[in-house]
């Protein structure tokens, strides 16, 4: 008997998730939720489900779906999260969590008391080479690590006719760079470390106070041919430049930012040891670069025979046939749906972000946040 799933919101993050639902034996995508009428029967057309509804509740009423997937924007999480897990329904959630630190952490106690399995989707870490470079750590073969660097860099929000929900702090929250492409690189950081970020110190960086809204509202990533616009003041940082360190001491830096020419989704993560240093690079997602003083840089290639461990798995294709971000979120997705059908989803430290990582992110947000106002370390 499959499964049957619900998705919230239809967007380019909610298409995406209806695809890699698909990708999973067991699941079967029952029921679409938009609140844009015209946008969602397009879309349920265009993605072949049968029921489509503008209302959340009534979905959930006539459908009673096993899981349901939040893709809404930020500010809509809690209240849908919220109400899903109250009807005894597993979830799973696009980060952040919430938007408030508060919000995320009663998420997290209804997930436990009501015994519904609550993941969140920071996707990065299960890609195959990050998971290869988690078990590189653990099983020594980088030594002790020397630090961690990184980035997360974007140009989408480059102009200043760049325009989106994020923008607002009802549904974007207070923190947009940080919030939104910083995350990803903390819990994927922190994942292949092993360990949590536990200070921060940040400086931010606005650099357009004003915006030129578009009349008519447009999905992420996409750009407006319209001429029609209203000036508003932004608040949300534009990038952000950050120290952190890890429980064991080990220091890091990453820089964020979504106004860098050039830059599409670029997210790099470099792990220096005493033995080799390590790079992923997300626009290359199939290669690991190790380096050393003997022998330079040398190229890993993801494939079943040469990663290692728990890694292995993530490797879904043959060498030569790239995994890439797709894959990853289906890895993701795959690794939420064992622990359900394995009735495992009630344990700590699974493979997946659980709300418990999303609400440690969360505070990762907002030390960040409360640094870049007092230039001051912030310990979590």
């Amino acid at each position: 008997m499959s499964r049957k799933v619900a998705v919230i919101a239809t967007g380019f993050t909610g298409q995406q998730h209806t695809e890699a639902i698909r990708r999973i034996p067991g699941n079967e995508v029952v029921a679409l939720v938009d609140a844009n009428p015209s946008a969602l029967e397009a879309k349920a057309k265009a993605l072949g489900v049968a029921k489509a509804y503008t209302d959340y509740k009534q979905m959930i009423e006539e459908v009673r779906p096993d899981v349901v997937h939040n893709c809404t924007p930020n500010g809509l999480h809690y209240e849908i999260n919220k109400y899903v897990m109250e009807q005894g329904i597993h979830i799973y959630c696009e980060k952040p969590l919430a938007i408030t630190v508060e919000q995320g952490e009663e998420l997290a106690r209804i997930a436990e008391e009501r015994h519904v399995a609550a993941g969140v989707n920071f996707n990065y870490r299960n890609n195959a080479i990050v998971q290869e470079m988690k078990e590189r750590v653990k099983n020594g073969s980088v030594g002790r690590v020397f630090h961690v660097t990184g980035q997360y860099v974007q140009d989408w929000m480059m102009l200043d006719t760049d325009y989106n929900w994020r923008l607002t702090s009802d549904m974007g929250g207070a923190s947009r760079t940080i919030a939104d492409i910083g995350s990803h690189w903390f819990d994927t950081s922190q994942y292949v470390m092993g360990q949590k970020i536990a200070a921060v110190r940040a400086e931010t960086l606005t650099v357009h106070p004003f915006r030129k809204k578009p009349a008519k509202a447009v999905e992420t990533f996409q750009t407006t041919s319209s001429g029609e616009y209203e000036l508003v003041p932004i608040t949300s940082e534009d990038a952000a430049f950050i120290q952190v360190k890890f429980e064991d001491g080990t220091f890091g830096t990453v820089n964020l930012s979504q106004v860098s020419g050039g830059h599409l989704n670029d997210l790099r993560l470099e792990i220096a040891g005493e033995k080799c240093s390590m790079e992923w690079k997300q626009e290359t997602p199939d290669h690991l670069f190790v380096g050393t003083r003997e022998f330079g840089t040398q190229v890993l290639r993801s494939a079943p025979g040469t990663l290692s461990g728990d890694a292995v798995r993530y490797a879904t294709l043959p060498g030569g046939h790239p995994v890439a971000w797709s894959d990853a979120l289906r890895n993701g997705i795959r690794e939420y749906y064992a622990s359900i059908e394995n009735g495992l989803f009630g344990q700590t430290g699974q493979t997946y972000a659980t709300f418990a990582d999303g609400v440690q992110i969360m505070k990762l947000v907002e030390a960040c946040m409360e640094s870049a106002k007092t230039g001051e370390w912030v310990s979590l």
